[in-house]
């Protein structure tokens, strides 16, 4: 299951300086009002808890955010005590031995787009990673179910075959009352995220 969350950018307590900005462009302008990390980490770890986290080259990334949770206090341990790190650079080079594997490479490789990656930006980085991961795992890369696509591809569209007035009702089978209480659970558990409580 994909969840995605809006940005959270922090205040890191230091300048931006040249290097930094031709690599993300974000000025210390910018991020002047932002909060710092000990402000979001308890809503982080939450949004994190038994989550699979995703992450090209994960050491990289996981060290700074282990360093932070230290300097954070509290005991929060490391990240991969919260949630389960999947390193696709590791997945990458035992299935592309001796290639270039960076996130530019399996982009081309997967044909995946990547032509507004100009500047490395968290959420860009974070939509092109998941669309690499899905055509290395094999998974679903667009909303077309399997059969739609080949019909799409080949120009073939299924004959349709409407039911006559002449055939027997087909039974209608409700959902018992045990049933709609959990439905209704896990639509509340759901949050805000749930389209149908929004749904009359």
């Amino acid at each position: 299951m994909w969840s995605w969350c809006t940005v959270q950018y922090l205040q890191p307590d230091r300048e931006s300086d040249e290097g930094a900005l031709q690599v993300h462009g974000i000025t210390t302008e910018f991020l002047k009002d932002k909060p710092r990390f000990t402000d979001i980490v308890e809503d982080l770890l939450e949004y994190l808890k038994g989550a699979e986290l995703i992450i090209h080259n994960a050491p990289f990334d996981v060290g700074f955010l282990n360093h932070e949770l230290v300097l954070a206090g509290n005991n929060y341990g490391k990240l991969d005590q919260h949630c389960n790190i999947i390193d696709t650079l590791v997945m990458a080079r035992k299935m592309r031995p001796g290639q270039k594997n960076n996130l530019d490479a399996l982009c081309k490789h997967y044909e995946v787009n990547n032509t507004q990656r100009e500047l490395h930006g968290a959420l860009l980085d974070a939509e092109i990673l998941s669309e690499v991961y899905l055509r290395m795992t094999g998974g679903q890369v667009g909303l077309m179910l399997d059969a739609e696509q080949e019909q799409a591809a080949t120009g073939n569209t299924p004959e349709k075959k409407r039911i006559t007035k002449d055939r027997p009702a087909l039974t209608i089978v409700r959902a018992s009352a045990t049933e709609q209480a959990a439905h209704e659970e896990i639509l509340k558990n759901m949050g805000e995220s749930c389209l149908w409580q929004s749904v009359d």
